[in-house]
């Protein structure tokens, strides 16, 4: 059950957009498209790890002769013609901003994403002008799992981390929202939550309609 809370901190994809199977199917081509074969496992460890991070993993996996910036690039490519005529949302964004609006909640984003994506994506899918806080990884010096992404989110909003509700989807997230010390809540996309990324959260919820309908039951 949710607690008392003051302020919403946002994930951007996989939470508010609706990216992450675009990014995997874009990540597989670009990577078949030089010689690579992406695997489930090495799909599933790069969900929620900000770009400059995935570089290493990546070379772990495939070898430390994979052409990354290439890699980057091309996939990077593939991701804006997937979304260049729509930003496609998940379930439920709207009525949840509605619903904070209402009760005059400020929200914000943290998102593993850098500029100018990030500020980009959100204003083409009209969520920017309801964000009184934006946070990409081109703002901090650590991403997530790091906690600086979701403190640097409660600083500017004017808020102890405490009294924000964070909603996340990766693990990485909810590992980066929990050690900032939010409430933190998991909406999963592409990953259900193991034993010990449940036992982070305050609760795990199917979708942004379950929250919408959670928070109405708090008194913020």
């Amino acid at each position: 059950m949710l607690q008392a809370f003051s302020a919403v901190i946002f994930d951007m994809d996989g939470t508010l957009i609706d990216t992450e199977c675009l990014y995997k199917q874009v990540m597989t081509q670009a990577c078949r498209e030089l010689g690579y074969e992406m695997s489930e496992a090495l799909h599933r460890s790069l969900i929620g790890v900000p770009n400059a991070e995935s570089e290493p993993v990546m070379r772990a996996d495939l070898g430390e002769d994979f052409p990354f910036a290439r890699y980057n690039t091309r996939m990077h490519d593939l991701l804006e013609q997937e979304m260049a005529e729509a930003i496609p949302l998940k379930p439920g964004v709207f009525e949840l901003i509605e619903a904070l609006n209402a009760r005059q909640i400020p929200m914000a984003v943290a998102t593993s994403t850098s500029r100018p994506d990030a500020p980009d994506r959100l204003a083409r899918a009209g969520i920017l002008p309801h964000l009184k806080a934006l946070v990409t990884r081109s703002d901090v010096t650590h991403g997530k799992p790091h906690p600086e992404p979701f403190l640097a989110a409660a600083a500017a909003l004017g808020m102890d981390p405490g009294a924000c509700l964070a909603l996340e989807d990766s693990f990485t997230g909810v590992r980066a929202a929990h050690a900032a010390g939010t409430q933190t809540v998991m909406i999963p996309d592409l990953l259900q939550p193991t034993d010990d990324i449940r036992a982070l959260c305050q609760a795990v919820m199917i979708d942004l309609h379950a929250v919408r309908e959670a928070i109405a039951r708090v008194r913020a």
